[in-house]
């Protein structure tokens, strides 16, 4: 039976209105909804009136272990249903929740538990030992909650009860999501969003897709992702549609995963696309349902690939960053043009504010069309800024327009190209990888006197990580004995793909590193020992899933 197309406001209209609130908005679909399946995960089914009864558990299980309003809520876990609950639970009783990568070693997630202190944690077993060792490096001992199986077995102490009037004082401008992000000046920004935020980008995803009830989203990409937890799940909740939730990305079984499931639509970012037009086609299933794809950036052979061979007729590029999610997208009516993420995307109503872009020059003036320059971004949908970091939040705004660092242009009519950041930023398989902070990690090396971390060229799209090393005088250093120290410092996403040991690196008037050369530098790699491709070249892991092709993938949308 064909999805029926309503309007975007129409399908708002099927529910009563809502505070803006992560219970609000749960409410107002489950009572409409009731019966109808929410969340499908492995052989679960959720209905959206049984998970709002597993939200009012989860927050009973807060509560007891001493969770109030303002106190932070980790988990270090795989997709799953359980993470969706403990994310509303959160919200409901004013906690603030933060998802953390669990492919990260013990320092970085020592990093990210000693800026945030959390109240509570939630792990997968995978993850014990290294929450463990990461608390012990940092003297913290918060309780953690091992997700053995369903979060239903997990039991909720004799003693908690949440207070009549606990879901009811949950405010639409209260902070609910710290997400962490890599940035240019060394380690990780934690990201501040607000219910209102998080709802109101989930009611902008029904408009950038015309998403329907009826429609079963597919998420393929991690929850500590921008993509998937704002986009795929709040999306979903907008529209009142239903959610398949992969534990991670399987190349190998993508397509039975989307035949099976009976999915519809879908977001990828473009290490995604790359690697499943890259796939043996004995792989495809023709059966499959998906109609619509949103990705950030789509290249024109994925495109064509998607569309052509694998039968989905509508991709949307768009455009976002964590702090600023759901900027741009090309419109779903068209006209969609390959290679630009499109224009400002709006609300499903018309009447609402939606994005206002400009772009400048470095003086800070606007340029005409078809100059490139900075993007500065003015949206609804914008962080509160970066948790505990007042001076780096004030620094990226500009008479309140968002400065994202990347260098972009406009077409004649009126659509934005990306040309590239201007921030020391390394986009590998999703991720957004700091090249300060591997600069930092490595110059602690003994025998290394400096270093410069840039991003070259990968044969799957974005980057891959190059590292210029000046070795001190006189010492037996090799770029395979600094791998090898890398591989104890870095999780395999950060890893160098290459490394180059040169006599010197080049300098601005002001002293620092002047990366921008070495970019330019054509026989930069040439020069360097290549290592294999730790990201998409190491085993599967076991997530249900099955398939010898699962990556590790986070973060910015674009």
């Amino acid at each position: 039976m064909p999805t029926p197309d309503r309007k975007p406001l129409e399908v708002l209209g099927l529910y009563a209105g809502h505070d803006y609130t992560l219970w609000g908005i749960l409410n107002s679909r489950a009572d409409v909804n009731g019966d109808r399946p929410f969340l499908f995960f492995g052989d679960t089914e959720l209905s959206w009136a049984a998970f709002r009864k597993q939200v009012e558990r989860t927050a009973r299980l807060l509560e007891a272990h001493g969770v109030k309003p303002g106190d932070r809520v980790g988990i270090m876990a795989g997709n799953s249903a359980d993470y969706v609950a403990i994310l509303f639970a959160a919200a409901t009783v004013r906690a603030i929740f933060i998802p953390i990568n669990p492919d990260l070693i013990v320092s970085e997630t020592a990093y990210i538990l000693g800026h945030a202190r959390p109240a509570l944690l939630f792990c997968a077993p995978a993850s014990r030992e290294t929450l463990r060792a990461a608390c012990e490096s940092i003297g913290a001992a918060p309780p953690v909650i091992t997700l053995e199986g369903a979060l239903e077995h997990v039991e909720v102490p004799a003693h908690g009860g949440m207070a009549g009037d606990t879901i009811a004082a949950a405010a639409p401008d209260d902070t609910a999501l710290i997400l962490y992000t890599s940035g240019t000046t060394g380690f990780p920004k934690g990201v501040m969003h607000s219910q209102r935020s998080i709802v109101t980008a989930g009611e902008y995803f029904v408009e950038r897709l015309h998403l329907q009830p009826e429609d079963r989203m597919l998420c393929v990409l991690p929850f500590f992702h921008i993509n998937a937890l704002i986009y795929s799940l709040f999306g979903a909740v907008a529209a009142g549609a239903s959610l398949v939730i992969a534990p991670r990305f399987s190349a190998s079984d993508f397509w039975r995963l989307a035949a099976r499931s009976g999915a519809t639509q879908v977001n990828i970012i473009a290490a995604v696309g790359r690697i499943l037009i890259r796939r043996p086609r004995s792989e495809f299933v023709a059966g499959h349902r998906i109609r619509k794809l949103y990705g950030a950036p789509i290249s024109a052979d994925i495109y064509h690939s998607f569309q052509n061979e694998f039968g989905v007729p509508i991709l949307i590029e768009g455009y976002g960053l964590t702090e600023v999610p759901g900027v741009c997208s090309n419109p779903f009516s068209g006209p969609r043009k390959i290679g630009s993420f499109g224009v400002p995307t709006r609300h499903p109503d018309p009447a609402r504010d939606y994005a206002a872009l400009r772009i400048v020059d470095p003086a800070g003036r606007e340029v005409g069309r078809g100059s490139a320059g900075e993007l500065q971004v003015r949206s609804p949908i914008v962080m509160q800024g970066y948790y505990q970091d007042p001076a780096l939040t004030e620094a990226v705004f500009q008479d309140g327009w968002f400065r994202t660092g990347d260098l972009v242009r406009q077409d004649d009519d009126g659509y934005y190209l990306f040309i590239e950041r201007q921030k020391d930023i390394i986009r590998r398989r999703g991720e957004n990888i700091s090249g300060a902070e591997l600069d930092q990690i490595v110059g602690q090396h003994p025998d290394v006197q400096t270093a410069a971390t840039i991003a070259v060229a990968s044969e799957l799209g974005e980057d891959d990580i190059l590292m210029a090393v000046v070795p001190k005088p006189a010492t037996s250093l090799t770029e395979h004995l600094l791998r090898q120290w890398c591989e104890k410092r870095m999780n395999p996403a950060k890893l160098p793909r290459y490394i180059v040991f040169v006599d010197s690196l080049p300098y601005t008037p002001s002293h620092r590193i002047a990366k921008f050369q070495l970019r330019r530098d054509p026989d930069l790699r040439g020069r360097a020992v290549e290592f294999p491709d730790t990201v998409t070249a190491r085993p599967a892991q076991p997530a249900g899933n099955g398939g010898s092709g699962n990556h590790s993938l986070q973060r910015r949308e674009r």
